[in-house]
């Protein structure tokens, strides 16, 4: 493969992470000492950055604030969510990605995201090669909600799930403290997969959790799950559920999004999230205390309970992607391959195929989820436990976390 010589755009896309900065950071450190690449720039908020030439000079950055991406949460460059048309109906966006690139002599772009971001990544890859310019592109995988295919996980989901298994146990013990009973719902994010529903058991098989887990995976039963938060409650004095925003009844009916009626318990006026809908259903069924809580944006950055191991891996997957690029591959994405044999983890990276990954989803295997639909067995906790492990030795300042502060310089031509 002959060499190619240019400069690369680094870019991140999605919902942001407390490690896809550790990624930037990895391909920056390998793209900054490859002699192939004679530029590395990051482009403001994604695709967009692009698209309105806000794109940064990362070479003019102070390397001791780099070194501290790894340990900064969310997107550092700046997210969007912008999808790209089909080149075939519209190619007024790649048009002017590839006036950019050539302004900036731009022949590697490394896209940081999850599956829009991959659709994205494949789109940009197969429109530079009709049009002759030569530029490499390689995905970056990164998602919280841990559905991209092809991949045995993705950075991003260990730390969001070491935080709500956390989170989980602190609330576990919170809500049991009293001798008057309550309810607890606690709602976590995942549309469709319910990987980080799930990372909620962990914490009740290590003691202090969820009594019922439900996941967008199987069908929600309302009936079945007031008759078996009604039996804890008689039992025990309280009730501890998790459930994914996404659970929906067996007609596709999103629970949160479900109208009114005599059998579902909720009221005309209630307003909310899905914890709060389920609590105030709980309640006027039961007529005991509740508490609804949502965990919102809150599990998506917290650099304080990341994982070591996803940091590692984020950093890996960022310096892979460079490293197979400047060796000649284009259209892949950075994806892991695993094993966990004998208790031992190891991990390994791969490339597969943009094409394969682009707007496809991956789901929480059937086999793994208990028989009674709110649960979760024991091959998801081996498959999870060691990806949470690991403690990041974080910079404080003052008691408090000490992010990169980056300079941002606006590149010109």
């Amino acid at each position: 493969m002959a060499i190619l010589k240019g400069a690369c755009v680094i870019a991140q896309s999605g919902g942001p992470t407390a490690v896809i900065n550790a990624s930037f950071y990895g391909a920056a450190k390998a793209a900054l000492a490859a002699p192939e690449i004679t530029r590395v720039l990051g482009a403001a908020h994604g695709i967009k950055g692009v698209l309105n030439d806000v794109l940064y000079d990362v070479g003019q950055e102070d390397p001791a604030e780099l070194e501290k991406l790894p340990y900064t949460p969310s997107s550092e460059l700046g997210s969007c969510r912008y999808k790209l048309a089909d080149p075939e109906k519209d190619d007024r966006d790649y048009k002017r990605i590839l006036e950019i690139f050539k302004k900036y002599d731009v022949r590697y772009f490394f896209y940081n995201g999850g599956n829009d971001s991959m659709d994205t990544c494949d789109k940009i890859s197969r429109f530079m090669a009709r049009s002759g310019w030569e530029c490499r592109v390689m995905g970056i995988p990164k998602t919280i909600d841990n559905d991209l295919v092809g991949t045995d996980h993705c950075p991003g989901f260990a730390s969001a799930a070491k935080y709500i298994a956390t989170s989980c146990m602190e609330v576990s013990k919170d809500a049991r403290v009293y001798d008057t009973g309550a309810v607890t719902v606690v709602e976590i994010m995942g549309r469709h997969a319910g990987w980080l529903a799930a990372s909620a058991a962990l914490a009740t098989h290590f003691g202090a959790g969820p009594d019922l887990v439900y996941l967008p995976e199987t069908d929600f039963d309302m009936e079945d799950f007031m008759a078996r938060v009604k039996t804890l409650y008689e039992k025990q004095g309280s009730a501890f559920v998790a459930v994914s925003e996404g659970i929906h009844y067996a007609d596709g009916r999103f629970v949160s999004e479900a109208e009114t009626s005599a059998t579902d318990g909720f009221g005309h006026a209630q307003l909310g999230g899905l914890a709060v809908r389920l609590a105030e259903a709980v309640k006027a069924r039961l007529g005991v205390k509740v508490r609804g809580i949502e965990l919102s944006l809150l599990q998506r950055c917290g650099a304080h309970l990341a994982s070591k191991t996803d940091m590692d891996e984020a950093m890996m997957a960022g310096r892979v992607a460079v490293e197979r690029a400047v060796a000649g591959e284009t259209g892949y994405m950075v994806a892991f391959d695993c094993s966990r044999e004998g208790g031992v983890y190891t991990c390994v990276p791969k490339l597969i195929p943009l094409t394969s990954v682009a707007n496809a989803e991956k789901k929480i295997p059937l086999e793994w989820i208990g028989e009674d639909k709110c649960s979760v067995k024991q091959p998801f906790i081996d498959y999870l436990l060691p990806l949470i492990q690991g403690e990041p030795a974080r910079p404080l300042e003052n008691g408090l976390p000490r992010f990169a502060r980056l300079k941002k310089v606006r590149a010109e031509a």
